[in-house]
């Protein structure tokens, strides 16, 4: 599907910001002060400045980003709850030289989808997950997810997470990386501008080790959800730095030498 709007700046103006092709002009239906539409636009940037729009495949997810392929002007298609990285796979062997990206939220990527998550490392798949921890199950209503923070109120723990019955919050990067098969296993967050150009680097090397055949990446980008916060979005935004970061230290956790020269 492309997109049908073009901006001509006024003579004499240089146009320094335009929607990125790879984004479809579309409105898409995430709640106000929610993070999705940044990772979206971040990915699509990257996505237009490697020149790969035509051979990238997205697999979009069962969650709040499960339309996700429709706001790409790339092929795409629709995997069942947690299976994203299970036909991400079989694309990428089908035909090795596409660029297959997977963009799964918590409960999809670190809940029912574990494992598909952690062979798909574990073979070093030449594939690459965009992570959206928000800490939370937004599009089923605001239960807990095995990344709520202990205390965490949600739908499901409404005293706030208890180590004693749910055990503690999962750290899917340092888990991953801990797999022969990574290649690049980096944390990220979009709370701020200087945190969301770092996720824009991470995840333009994410796709690059991919294209040189490197093994798995994913990029995790910590992300706000005011609506089953229930917390305004400028809070929201405040809440992941001062609450989610800690105990999800941005950084990276696994870069393969040869990813470090690209």
């Amino acid at each position: 599907m492309e997109s049908t709007t073009s901006i001509i700046p006024p003579e004499g103006m240089q146009l320094v910001y335009e929607r990125p092709k790879a984004l479809v002009d579309v409105h898409t239906h995430y709640c106000p002060g929610c993070t999705h539409g940044v990772a979206h636009r971040l990915l699509a940037e990257a996505i237009d400045e490697l020149g790969v729009r035509e051979k990238t495949i997205l697999v979009a997810p069962v969650g709040c980003s499960v339309f996700a392929y429709a706001y790409f002007n790339t092929d795409g298609c629709e995997a069942a709850h947690g299976r994203a990285p299970a036909m991400a796979t079989g694309i990428k062997r089908i035909d090795p030289s596409r660029v297959v990206v997977t963009y799964q939220g918590d409960g999809d990527l670190a809940a029912i989808g574990t494992a598909e998550i952690i062979h798909a490392a574990a073979r070093g798949e030449c594939i690459t997950t965009l992570f959206i921890n928000n800490a939370i199950y937004g599009m089923t209503g605001g239960q807990m997810a095995p990344t709520t923070l202990l205390g965490q109120k949600t739908k499901s723990s409404p005293m706030g997470r208890d180590a004693k019955i749910a055990g503690l919050p999962i750290r899917m990067s340092e888990v991953l990386a801990t797999l022969p098969g990574s290649a690049y296993i980096v944390r990220r967050s979009l709370h701020d501008v200087n945190n969301i150009r770092k996720a824009k680097k991470a995840i333009v090397t994410a796709l690059k080790a991919q294209i040189n055949g490197l093994g798995f990446s994913m990029v995790e980008l910590l992300s706000s959800c005011p609506t089953n916060w229930g917390i305004p979005a400028d809070k929201a935004l405040e809440w992941v730095e001062e609450n989610m970061v800690p105990y999800y230290p941005l950084g990276d956790y696994k870069v393969i030498e040869a990813v470090k020269s690209l």
